[in-house]
């Protein structure tokens, strides 16, 4: 995965976490409700994802899920919290 020198669209990334961690059966705002992830954490995740450089890739990615997946993509610079949290 490779980083960007400025963050990416707050909106986009936002939506692009959220999205993925859908496509794996899990909520952020239930994480969240149920003390499983902070409102930190959770803000960390987004400013993560702004950071790679890979969001045309989730997008196709997201585009292609047709169901309930097992883990988050590899190329997810979130994968290792969503897996966690699933």
């Amino acid at each position: 995965m490779t980083t960007r020198d400025t963050l990416g669209p707050i909106n986009r990334h936002f939506w692009l976490t959220r999205s993925v961690a859908r496509c794996m059966g899990v909520s952020l705002t239930e994480a969240m409700a149920t003390g499983r992830l902070t409102e930190g954490e959770y803000a960390y995740m987004v400013t993560t994802c702004r950071r790679a450089d890979c969001a045309e890739t989730c997008q196709e990615w997201l585009a292609q899920q047709t169901g309930l997946v097992e883990e988050a993509p590899m190329h997810c610079a979130n994968a290792s919290l969503l897996n966690c949290l699933r």
